[in-house]
């Protein structure tokens, strides 16, 4: 055991974050799977147990490697990854697996699925983190940043866009908090912006005057957002399902496999983990929840402020702010500050792709603070040796 902690670099706060979300990624989910076990696997609730720690096993491996490659090194292999991307979301779009009339994933043997979305969300932040730090000097013309920022973010948004609005909104707002963090002139991000809302209004108009079963999820769009406006109970069964559990768990819970919401409650081991989590371990639960991600955050920024590289500087900001900015919106949803989106809870909520992108999104973030311990070790060394 000292050997491998000792071999463990990097933020020893976020790795310790990273082992109690996964705790109760694992009780959560084993918890909230006992339908869903009943319906497709004849009462056998270990089946998602053991599936579910697999990928956990497995994102903390791939977490440990990717920690111990040198940052600087993702820059190369997602260039390549970029490319690899593209053509994967094209393909996903029109030949994924439908699943509630969208198309977000590939299907894979042995009943698994890729969700192509998760590839591209990662991949779009280091690219940008690349190209901020390389052509800087160049990106002061703005034909240039249309090039190399502008034409990247809309087409990967835009391909992600038709069957997950959610994750293409995100992945467009790191995107701009990235190009302001990384000096583009504001007025370049405004024109961006503006061009973006003319794209998606003139794309809601074509899609409004096709015939009904050929206008994508427009019809799905709009239902949630007027669901969400009217607050109607039978039209928001999922988010009344949530608040009963929420107000149930009262301060201190119900206690671990004790929910009760989890039998009515869609999708409670994914996008309503939170309800679920909140209705065992009860208010104080979901504060340490919440105040675990801050956490995350808050270390992400001390790592920034270390960091000697800009692209360390940037890589760090698009992944943290990605992975807490997508927690809440996750968090918001279950409360009903936002309408469904469908958004997992990262490293916490069930899931294939997404556990393994999240666990290498924050081995790769773990790699840039241990380079800022590795200049800290040899700043000491340089000192005590004058």
């Amino acid at each position: 055991m000292r050997t491998i902690l000792g071999k463990i670099k990097g933020d020893r706060v976020i790795w310790a974050i990273v082992f109690i979300l996964t705790i109760l990624s694992f009780l959560a989910v084993y918890s909230s799977t006992g339908t869903l076990a009943y319906k497709y696997q004849g009462g056998n609730t270990t089946h998602y147990m053991i599936r579910h720690g697999v990928f956990l096993l497995l994102g903390l491996a791939l977490m440990y490697f990717a920690h111990l490659l040198r940052y600087t090194y993702y820059s190369r292999i997602f260039q390549i990854a970029f490319y690899i991307a593209l053509p994967l979301l094209l393909l996903t779009l029109f030949y994924g697996l439908n699943l509630n009339d969208a198309r977000r994933a590939l299907p894979l043997p042995f009943n698994l699925s890729f969700e192509t979305s998760d590839l591209a969300k990662l991949t779009l932040v280091v690219y940008l983190a690349r190209m901020l730090t390389k052509k800087t000097q160049e990106l002061k013309d703005f034909n240039k940043v249309l090039l190399y920022l502008f034409l990247p973010v809309i087409a990967i948004c835009g391909l992600i866009l038709p069957a997950n609005f959610s994750t293409a909104a995100l992945l467009f707002s790191i995107s701009i908090v990235l190009m302001f963090i990384g000096r583009v002139k504001i007025t370049y991000i405004l024109a961006m912006i503006a061009l973006v809302i003319m794209l998606g209004g003139a794309t809601l108009g074509v899609l409004s005057l096709m015939p009904k079963g050929k206008q994508w999820r427009l019809d799905t769009w709009k239902a949630r957002v007027e669901n969400f406006s009217k607050g109607e109970k039978a039209e928001n069964y999922q988010v009344e399902q949530a608040k009963i559990a929420i107000a149930t768990g009262g301060l201190l819970g119900k206690m671990p496999g004790k929910s009760t919401q989890r039998n009515f409650l869609p999708h409670p081991y994914s996008d309503f983990i939170f309800a679920i989590i909140v209705e065992e371990y009860g208010l104080v639960g979901g504060t340490v929840l919440v105040l675990l991600y801050l956490i995350l955050l808050f270390r992400a920024v001390r790592i920034v402020i270390k960091v000697p590289r800009n692209f360390g500087v940037f890589l760090a900001i698009g992944l943290s702010f990605g992975l807490v900015f997508q927690a809440f919106i996750n968090m918001a949803v279950a409360v009903h500050l936002l309408p469904v989106t469908g958004q997992p809870l990262p490293l916490v909520s069930m899931g294939g792709t997404s556990i393994l992108f999240t666990s290498l999104t924050i081995g790769i973030l773990l790699s840039v603070s241990r380079d800022v311990e590795n200049n800290n070790e040899s700043e000491l060394l340089e000192l005590t040796h004058e």
